[in-house]
């Protein structure tokens, strides 16, 4: 079974659909025996998911600086809380612990860590599928003008081929597993 790191939204502010998605994925990741790795907090999307995943069973590893655990929006009720000094060691410790990463509609905090684990695939810095799960079209946007980037050459096709875009949560595990499993063949390990 796979470690996967879920980033999201962790507003408050945002329509309940949201929060439902958030937990439907968490209890989805639960549900297929994986674990859930967030960034940490008790607020938003980023509490949904990792609410979901323990209310179906999972194990959750939740990573926050301190600065952060200082205003009292880390999850305590995380299997793991893994508290970090800062934001740049909270995303290297996600992706050390992570087998994969789903990325969920989210803001700038989302955004970076998309751009983040995206880039260090292109780089060839680790092998773990990065999958963005365009719900309604959240991220059409986004993709069209990364589309548009590649006619000019600032972005590589190869680039684009790294990113799995699905619209729904059954499709994006769906590929996650694929690729883990893929991946765990290639280097001679039979997955769980």
């Amino acid at each position: 079974m796979a470690a996967i790191c879920v980033f999201c939204a962790s507003s408050r502010k945002l329509d309940q659909r949201w929060l439902d998605l958030a937990t439907q994925t968490g209890r989805a990741i639960a549900g297929r025996g994986h674990t859930l790795v967030s960034g940490g907090g008790c607020v938003g999307m980023m509490g949904a998911v990792a609410d979901g995943a323990r209310a179906a069973g999972g194990h959750t590893v939740g990573v926050m600086p301190q600065v952060l655990v200082d205003l009292e929006i880390a999850d305590t009720d995380a299997d793991e809380l893994v508290v970090t000094d800062g934001m740049a060691s909270r995303k290297n410790l996600m992706m050390e612990r992570s087998d994969a990463f789903l990325v969920l509609p989210g803001g700038l905090g989302t955004l970076d860590e998309l751009f983040e684990v995206w880039t260090t695939a292109m780089l060839a810095l680790h092998q773990k599928p990065v999958v963005l799960l365009d719900v309604d079209g959240f991220y059409a946007g986004l993709m069209n003008w990364l589309d548009g980037l590649v006619g000019t050459g600032f972005v590589r096709p190869a680039a684009l081929d790294l990113l799995i875009v699905t619209d729904s949560l059954p499709a994006a595990l769906d590929a996650i597993e694929a690729r883990v499993a893929g991946h765990d063949e290639a280097r001679g390990r039979t997955p769980a």
